[in-house]
């Protein structure tokens, strides 16, 4: 269930309060007295069996005695009568509900049932949406909504702000209406036992209210259905989060380096950085978001100039910008020369541009006016400190007019107290940031830097991952099933090492054996000198036991190392069963950088993938950053970069720069390994040794179990990869062509599919001329989520060996997976030869099978060809009188609908 009904929620005609009371600071008082003082201008009724009148208006005993049934009910009243009012609700119509009460966690009458399940049960079968329980409320000042009982309304504003925690809504209600800050919707999530942050995202998404998202996030409960919904509303509209609990609540014994992180709350940071939001660190950073948001322009560059009328606080706010890792604009030759004509001679002639304490109005407006029109400046931090010299009101008066006529960022620190007011009131007046201190203010700045950041990994186009060898899941299945067969939860080393050479990661040569004196035949076999390793199942990390020896020289230094390490395993470890040893050859990498690369199972998100630097000191150096699969090159490298270690691959000295390349290839593989096969729960590489010459995997431990019986394929990971089984080869036109969903790496093709579009038939299926694709058009294209949208293209090889897109198929679903808009462009040298017909039957098959019931679309009635194809699909039409635009729809799933024929 997703945005169904939330109409009903969020912009309700009408609102019944179930336990409304005259009882003073009681719960049902508050939310009928807030209703009635908001501007709400549709029927507000009060169901209350012992009163005839609550606060003057008349009192109805119950659901069924009210005049028309209410689109929103807010219910205050205990526990146990919570699910009878639900079932009479939803009988009577109501789709929507607000449950304040808390306590629905107790048991109800019926063995094994609470309270709240059984009000779900009967809220169930009529699509009867709860906003709760135990939660504040909701208001819409937009509409005078305030269905809560916070102490305070809030203004109208564009900022949409969803809670988990009550405490915190009413402490924003406070903060911002001091501040003149409004939203379009403040939202108290409660328990979220229907109505959860996926569903309020999705709604938020397409809100036409909402400009900007904040959110207080404790738990996420449904990771595919969060990660879809943040992901399409954090490509529309900046998404500014804060997570409880940063302490690693799940921390726990783990068989590898990678497991330990699994449950940790960096994986919610990284869920939260792929889903291209901001995310805050605490409370005061959260209400700065809200100040930034409210009143910044979205940011379109890095270089920050600062305009100062005192040397101190410009150079504070420079020390938290680079500590912060921002950037300080350089200031040009033109910039320098403009500046130097309206400035004392004593000014530094450089950024911080330190006006000079005694500076006037005039010259704040001039200075101000040369740095926005710089174009090596992205945006601008204006400081003020009051003097007894200047009014700081007319400093505002004289600079608010320059910051209307700009795309750029203009931030204020109006650095003071009460001689500050009249300032810091024109300059809210004018919608623009202001902070209390530098400090806050390059706070402010850094969270939109961080914030472009995470979009512009949204929008890059992934280059495509090297060619190498074709993984073999075959052989990694059976591989991991022999081991479950066995009653082990653990592989060997060798079994590991063969499990990344299934995916094509290279490992160095490695044999198992159960005696010294095979050890002694496997180090001839591979050539010494040769490293040895005990091989036992109840040892975790073998240098702990002193169980590893490098640089073995020769046989004989093989057997004194194999008895040396039994008798070393038996003293540290008694018990420990001891199978044998692994040999391997030693690689010989002197410049190599030793990395640890890796998979762990987080308990919400699922998989997740691990880098950072290797060796013993793994743990120690504490050197990892983490990223969700599916991977691609742009997302390989930006989890690289996220590490120290980073530092290190590009060189230094006399060390030539790591093959990054391959280092993220492995990346990539790993996260294809762990889609794959689910059994696999934790997996390390370490050392993954890098150098110039490329990576080698030294050591692997790896960690199964089975996986879930029933579970459909993929259901563990957050994002869903891409559908490599819907691929399929068809004959068109005599010559073979691949069908398949559209890849990121698919952007370079369609762009130049794009480009053999004639200008009408682009008019014709976007309704608008256009020329070309913008970044963010190509990346939603082609970057899609493949849990909700599909995109079907035709490619074949073309003349210069690069695959061609030749046409697209493309269908939308709506979060309820109910109805899915659908469109389909075949390049217009190509129409006529029946591929947009093959396109779409393929695109209706899918969307039949994945229980989609409506496809529908529109097209301009002058587009005959597109309008013809849906009449042989069997799509009904519908032109309304006077208008262009035709309604397409096709009814998927009724009785006698006939499944179109694929060609094989």
């Amino acid at each position: 269930m997703s945005v169904r009904n939330l109409q009903y929620l969020f912009d309700p005609h009408s609102v019944a309060v179930i336990g409304a009371s005259d009882r003073p600071h009681s719960v049902g008082a508050t939310v009928f007295r807030n209703l009635l003082a908001g501007s709400f201008r549709g029927p507000v009724y009060a169901v209350n069996p012992r009163h005839r009148t609550v606060a003057g208006r008349q009192a109805y005993p119950d659901v069924a005695a009210l005049p028309a049934a209410p689109e929103l009910a807010v219910i205050c009243t205990p526990a146990p009568t919570v699910p009878g009012i639900i079932a009479a609700l939803a009988a009577r119509g109501t789709r929507a509900a607000i449950i304040i009460s808390a306590g629905l966690g107790a048991a109800s009458g019926t063995p094994g049932v609470t309270w709240l399940q059984a009000a779900l049960d009967a809220a169930r079968p009529k699509l009867l949406r709860i906003l709760g329980p135990n939660c504040i409320g909701l208001i819409v000042p937009a509409i005078g909504l305030n269905a809560s009982f916070a102490h305070t309304n809030a203004l109208s504003g564009r900022t949409a702000f969803v809670s988990q925690s009550g405490a915190l809504v009413t402490g924003v209600l406070d903060w911002a209406k001091s501040r003149g800050i409004g939203f379009s919707r403040f939202i108290s999530l409660g328990e979220g036992a229907d109505v959860d942050f996926g569903d309020v995202l999705d709604y938020l998404a397409g809100d036409p209210l909402t400009q900007s998202i904040l959110l207080y996030i404790e738990d996420v409960r449904h990771a595919r259905k969060f990660m879809s919904a943040a992901r399409a509303a954090g490509r529309s509209k900046p998404t500014v989060v804060l997570k409880a609990g940063r302490v690693a609540e799940g921390a726990r014994a783990a068989a590898s380096h990678s497991g330990a992180l699994a449950g940790s709350d960096a994986v919610y940071e990284t869920a939260f950085r792929r889903a291209g939001m901001l995310r805050v660190m605490s409370t005061e950073e959260l209400f700065d978001a809200t100040e930034t948001l409210a009143h910044a322009r979205r940011g379109h560059g890095e270089r920050l100039a600062i305009l100062t009328n005192g040397g101190g606080p410009g150079v504070m706010a420079t020390d938290e910008l680079i500590c912060g890792g921002g950037t300080l604009a350089t200031l040009s030759t033109d910039t320098l020369a403009r500046l130097d004509a309206l400035l004392p001679p004593s000014w530094p002639r450089a950024n911080p541009i330190d006006i000079i304490g005694d500076a006037p109005p005039e010259r704040y407006r001039d200075a101000l006016q040369v740095v926005l029109e710089a174009p090596e400046v992205d945006a601008v931090l204006m400081i003020h400190c009051p003097t007894a010299i200047v009014s700081s009101a007319e400093i505002a008066r004289a600079v608010v007019p320059l910051t209307r006529n700009t795309s750029k960022n203009v931030f204020g620190c109006w650095l003071g107290g009460d001689a500050l007011a009249d300032a810091r009131r024109m300059w809210a007046s004018a919608r623009l940031p202001a902070y209390d201190t530098p400090e806050d203010a390059i706070d402010a700045f850094l969270q939109i830097v961080r914030y472009r950041h995470n979009q512009q990994l949204l929008m890059q186009v992934p280059p495509a991952a090297p060619a190498g060898q074709q993984p073999e899941p075959g052989v990694a299945r059976a591989l991991v099933r022999a081991a479950l067969a066995s009653g082990r939860q653990m592989l060997t080393e060798p079994e590991s090492k063969a499990l990344l050479a299934a995916y094509g990661i290279p490992v160095v040569d490695t044999r198992s054996v159960e005696t010294v004196a095979g050890a002694v035949e496997a180090a001839h076999a591979i050539g010494f000198p040769v490293a040895l390793k005990i091989l036992s199942p109840d040892v975790t990390h073998k240098t702990d036991v002193g169980g590893v020896e490098l640089d073995l020289p020769d046989a004989a230094a093989v057997q004194a190392a194999a008895h040396a390490m039994a008798g070393r395993l038996a003293h540290f470890k008694p018990g420990a069963r001891l199978l044998g040893y692994t040999v391997q050859a030693m690689a010989r990498r002197p410049d190599a950088l030793e990395l640890l690369a890796g998979t762990a199972t987080d308990p919400v998100f699922g998989p997740v993938i691990v880098f950072g630097q290797g060796g013993i000191a793994v743990d120690i150096t504490a050197d990892r950053a983490l990223a969700l699969p599916p991977l691609d090159m742009v997302l390989a490298h930006d989890l690289l970069r996220r590490t120290r270690v980073s530092r290190l691959l590009g060189g230094y000295r006399n060390r030539p720069a790591v093959d990054t390349e391959a280092v993220s290839a492995v990346l990539i593989r790993l996260s294809h390994l762990v889609t794959d096969i689910p059994e696999v729960l934790e997996l390390d590489i370490n050392p993954l040794l890098a150098d110039h010459n490329g990576v080698i995997a030294l050591d692997a431990r790896v960690r199964v179990a089975p996986a879930p019986p029933g579970a459909e394929p993929y259901s563990r990971l957050a994002i869903r990869p891409y559908p490599q089984e819907l691929e399929r080869t068809v004959t068109w036109q005599g010559q073979p062509l691949t069908i398949r969903p559209v890849r990121p790496e698919d952007a370079p093709a369609h762009v130049a599919f794009f480009n053999r579009l004639t200008p009408e038939d682009v008019r014709l299926r976007m309704f608008v001329r256009l020329r070309e694709l913008s970044p963010a058009q190509l990346a939603r294209f082609t970057q899609i989520d493949y849990d909700r949208e599909m995109a079907f293209i035709a490619t074949r090889v073309g003349p210069d060996g690069e695959p061609e897109t030749l046409g697209v198929s493309r269908a939308v679903a709506d979060p309820d997976n109910v109805k899915a808009e659908f469109a389909v462009t075949i390049r217009s040298d190509l129409k006529g030869q029946g591929l947009g017909t093959l396109l779409m039957q393929v695109l209706v098959d899918y969307c039949r099978d994945k229980g989609i019931r409506e496809l529908v679309g529109e097209a301009l009635a002058e587009n005959v060809a597109i309008l013809r194809l849906a009449a042989r699909l069997g799509f009904h039409k519908t032109q309304l009188p006077g208008e262009e635009i035709v309604s397409m729809c096709l009814n998927l799933q009724g009785p006698g609908v006939a499944r179109p024929a694929v060609p094989a």
